[in-house]
């Protein structure tokens, strides 16, 4: 009696590990993993290049290279005349154009030679030896230069010193309101109006 007590246990034992384990149930097989693409990280702010180191908005005076000593005929020294200034590459939404010309080496700070305001965006320079008429012949505007007079102004440097003299030109997207302006007029009113600007360095020694 005993005996079949224990067989019977042993019995029920291995009917248990044998049916009571295929009852569990198997995780079921990972789905094929597809190949993970990544999309192209875009910058948080759009990438853009200055005209001047783009080189799409470009400036000219005469043929001279960058860095070039302006002739003595756009001097104090010979005729006085305003260079041939020629440009390229307006950025759109122009308006209008400003030309600058300072010498940033004066005895008493910036020396403005030159004020040009209002130039037509479809126009590509302005020619040689410009008169001193408030509006030239394509209806551009001239103003006071440092010196209170109206058009081109010849550089003149103390003798035995090199100064910068320095052409910028402004694309904006207006047109310049004031009847008359200096510089402190057209700096104001280029704040804020100003697409881009790209200039030219000559120099000059008496």
């Amino acid at each position: 009696m005993h005996n079949r007590w224990l067989i019977l246990a042993a019995v029920i034992i291995i009917a248990f590990l044998l049916f009571g384990g295929c009852t569990s149930t198997a995780p079921p097989p990972a789905a094929p993993s597809s190949p993970v693409t990544s999309a192209p990280v875009q910058p948080a702010y759009p990438q853009t290049q200055s005209s001047a180191s783009s080189g799409t908005f470009t400036l000219k005076v005469d043929s001279l290279a960058p860095g070039s000593v302006l002739p003595d005929a756009y001097t104090c020294k010979g005729a006085s005349e305003s260079p041939e200034v020629s440009w390229d590459g307006i950025p759109p939404g122009t308006k209008s154009l400003a030309l600058v010309l300072d010498d940033p080496d004066a005895p008493n700070g910036r020396f403005t030679h030159w004020l040009v305001f209002n130039i037509p965006p479809d126009s590509r320079g302005l020619p040689r030896a410009q008169p001193n008429a408030k509006v030239l012949v394509n209806g551009a505007q001239q103003g006071e230069t440092s010196a209170g007079s109206r058009g081109y102004y010849p550089p003149c440097p103390p003798i035995g010193t090199t100064h910068r003299y320095v052409f910028r030109l402004y694309a904006v997207d207006m047109d310049i309101t004031q009847p008359t302006a200096d510089r402190d007029s057209i700096d104001w009113a280029l704040t804020g109006h100003t697409i881009a600007k790209t200039e030219f360095t000559t120099t000059f020694k008496r």
